[in-house]
């Protein structure tokens, strides 16, 4: 509340009766606006305009360090429906139902409405208000009371760019609220992509693992007889033992995947139990097979909600800035004010005579001195707002070093899975050999159990390549800022960019 309508306040907690005497406030109004008004024309004439808001420019980069040359057709980068890249139906089908049930979205659309309500009263502080209250009243050497009923109508003047500043931390909150809507959408469609890749991945983990145990103990069975026979040495049947042992305890780390992935994808999606679906073990991994992400325009990090809310801050430190400096003139207003004043008590006798009055005329609020306290706030604000200025820079700094160290790794992991499915094609085909030689009996059962166990351990790390591939994919469009938008209603009904 402004210093003036503290002033209103405490008149009306003082009034006397209209009889006895005036009302010191309603006759400054009146007697002394002549004297008052060339200095209130040049004072309102000194700063009636809001300061222009800085500038937010910061450097960005012309084109990615870490993308690909982009061969002709190649598809642009979608913000909106990233995780369809992955062609997999029922991940697609988990993302629309945590985008619709998740708490955390919820919560942020609710914020975004309050959000919303409260711009639309935005002006409402520099509309005509009015108001009615009563209060009783005792002369000071109590020779009378009084019951006074009255109403007080105030209208306040946005002088100074009081009206604009308001419109900018009015916009900057709504903004905020907006940011923070489309960076609970980002955050939780990346976790839901994030925790269905690796519970598929810990699936088929589980399994090459299981394969492993199984080709460890087949080995173990046939160096254990080799030994009975005194053809291997015990201490070969005992590194075959411990290898059965790591074997054992290798399968456990992705049992414990499935189970936190499967438990944290019924948190997003706001059910407390997960899917028995999720635990078929049956699934596959997604897979982004050849995709590259060959163009990614700068502007894109404009969608990132961490730019965004950089963003909303700096017009809300603007606002409070420009409000701080128009608190350092004068609040003008108009007001008015009708009281009906009751004799309760006067000399031990009851009357019951009433008595109203009606005053209107200008409102100034002026502190005279207040210690600097006032310009103080200014330049403290001014500095918030640099302060601001300086967040958002930061903030499109860290969603390009993001973006380009997941690109990076996007770009190398892909390298890496087709170094990765070439070796699996060489250990294939030696295992293909050494089963080709076991039946032709040029070889022991050891070696095509050796060449089993090779095999499984080159698609375990064909996995874990494509598993962290996917993931950096995942990390990419989250530095982006990719998600289904958020509703843009609010420009639409209330056109507030149009108010900065």
């Amino acid at each position: 509340m402004s210093g003036y309508a503290y002033g209103l306040l405490a008149r009306l907690s003082q009034r006397s009766p209209p009889v006895h005497h005036a009302s010191p406030r309603k006759s400054f109004r009146l007697g002394g606006l002549p004297r008052l008004l060339p200095a209130l024309v040049l004072t309102v004439l000194a700063g009636c305009r809001a300061a222009p808001l800085p500038e937010l420019k910061p450097p960005l980069p012309q084109a990615w360090r870490n993308t690909t040359a982009a061969p002709a057709g190649a598809p642009a980068p979608d913000l909106q429906g990233w995780w369809l890249a992955f062609n997999d139906p029922y991940l697609n089908s988990l993302v629309q139902r945590a985008l619709a049930n998740n708490l955390d979205v919820a919560a942020a659309s609710e914020r975004l409405l309050a959000a919303r309500t409260l711009y639309k009263h935005t002006d409402d502080k520099y509309l005509p208000s009015l108001r009615a209250d009563t209060n009783q009243v005792i002369e000071p050497n109590a020779s009378a009371s009084y019951f006074i009923a009255g109403f007080d109508a105030l209208w306040e003047l946005p002088f100074f760019g009081a009206l604009k500043s308001t419109h900018r931390v009015a916009s900057g909150s709504l903004d905020t609220a907006q940011a923070q809507l489309h960076g609970a959408h980002v955050t939780l469609v990346a976790e839901v992509v994030r925790c269905w890749v690796e519970l598929r991945t810990a699936q088929q983990q589980a399994q090459l693992l299981g394969a492993v145990r199984d080709a460890d103990q087949a080995r173990l069975q046939l160096l254990q007889v080799r030994g009975k026979l005194q053809l291997a040495p015990p201490t070969e049947v005992a590194n075959a033992e411990a290898e059965l042992a790591r074997a054992e305890m290798a399968l456990t780390e992705p049992q414990r995947a499935i189970n936190a992935n499967a438990q944290q994808l019924a948190v997003l999606l706001g059910q407390p139990e997960p899917d028995p679906a999720w635990l078929d073990q049956g699934g596959s991994q997604p897979q982004l097979g050849d995709l590259q992400i060959t163009s990614a325009p700068a502007d894109l990090l404009r969608s990132r909600p961490e730019i965004a809310l950089a963003e909303a801050d700096v017009l809300r430190a603007a606002g409070e800035a420009g409000i701080a400096r128009a608190d350092v003139y004068p609040h003008i207003g108009l007001g008015s004010s009708l009281d009906w004043s009751l004799t309760i008590l006067s000399h031990h006798n009851v009357f019951r005579s009433g008595e109203g009055i009606f005053s209107a005329g200008p409102v100034v609020d002026m502190p005279l001195f207040d210690w600097g306290l006032r310009v103080a706030q200014a330049h403290a604000k001014n500095h918030a707002l640099q302060a601001a200025v300086y967040a958002y820079r930061q903030a499109v700094l860290q969603g390009v070093a993001e973006s380009e160290t997941a690109m990076g790794d996007l770009q190398q992991l892909h390298l890496r899975e087709v170094a990765a499915e070439q070796a699996v094609h060489a250990v294939d085909s030696n295992a293909a050999a050494q089963a080709k030689r076991a039946q032709l009996g040029l070889s022991s059962g050891l070696d095509q159990q050796d060449a089993l166990i090779a095999q499984q351990h080159a698609q375990l790390e064909l996995l874990a390549t494509r598993a962290q591939r996917d993931l950096a994919y995942v990390s990419l469009y989250k530095a982006l800022g990719g998600a289904p938008l958020p509703s843009t209603s609010v420009a639409a009904d209330y056109q507030h960019q149009g108010d900065r």
